[in-house]
């Protein structure tokens, strides 16, 4: 559960941000004295303060002096390019104590959910791999595939032959395309499906990553099979 805050654009005024913040925290405190089972409901504060440190650090600071059970990253992915979220996330998430949850809100891309985990984030949330598999768009091991492109229209080949969600077992690229065309919600839900898997069986291999001490190089490899730019993995 989260607390009631502010989201100011990432490119606000520095006084914006702050009169944005100092309400945050007003709202993080009423909120938490009006929390009415917190034995069986976790209540997180949200830091923001755009891309300013120290508005950060107050923010930071704030909710922490009110121990809340965990702590959410608000204000990025919100139109920043990936470095600025990346640089961000640098100094605000040592802010929060590592016995808490480190929860980054809005932010479900591939590439951002490793570089996360690099820089101490526990937890996601996003809309993206649903809301672009309702569009055709399917996350794979070889980069996004536009499944309702004509292309596809005779290919009998699974979404990602490399994975063994239930859509990829069972449905081929053809299939799945027509029932799209067709306009038939089926198509959209085995989509939804493909995508949910990929990125809970990414965030397994990440896990196994960390506990193999190489999280670097599966970032690496993950990246040129994934099809990123140099410029994207020089946002590292």
């Amino acid at each position: 559960m989260m607390s009631f805050d502010e989201c100011p654009p990432f490119d606000e005024s520095y006084d914006y941000v702050k009169k944005s913040v100092e309400r945050t925290s007003r709202w993080a405190e009423r909120g938490l004295k009006a929390h009415a089972n917190p034995d069986r409901q976790g209540l997180f504060g949200i830091i923001q303060g755009a891309g300013f440190e120290d508005l950060r650090r107050q923010s930071a600071h704030d909710l922490l002096s009110m121990d809340f059970p965990g702590y959410s990253i608000g204000g990025l992915s919100v139109g920043e390019s990936k470095a600025e979220m990346n640089r961000v996330l640098e100094f605000t998430t040592p802010l929060i104590p590592e016995h808490k949850p480190r929860y980054l809100m809005g932010v479900g891309a591939a590439d951002s959910l490793i570089d996360g985990v690099i820089r101490g984030v526990d937890m996601f949330d996003c809309v993206l791999p649903t809301r672009i598999a309702r569009n055709g768009t399917c996350m794979t091991s070889k980069g996004r595939l536009v499944v309702k492109n004509a292309q596809y229209a005779r290919d009998f080949r699974p979404i990602d032959e490399n994975c063994d969600c239930y859509t990829c077992k069972n449905y081929s690229r053809a299939y799945v395309r027509h029932l799209i065309k067709a306009d038939e919600t089926f198509g959209l839900r085995l989509t939804s499906y493909h995508n949910l898997h990929f990125l809970l069986n990414l965030m397994k291999q990440v896990r196994q990553a960390i506990m193999d001490d190489n999280l670097l190089e599966f970032r690496q490899h993950f990246f040129e099979e994934y099809g990123f730019n140099k410029e994207n993995a020089k946002n590292f």
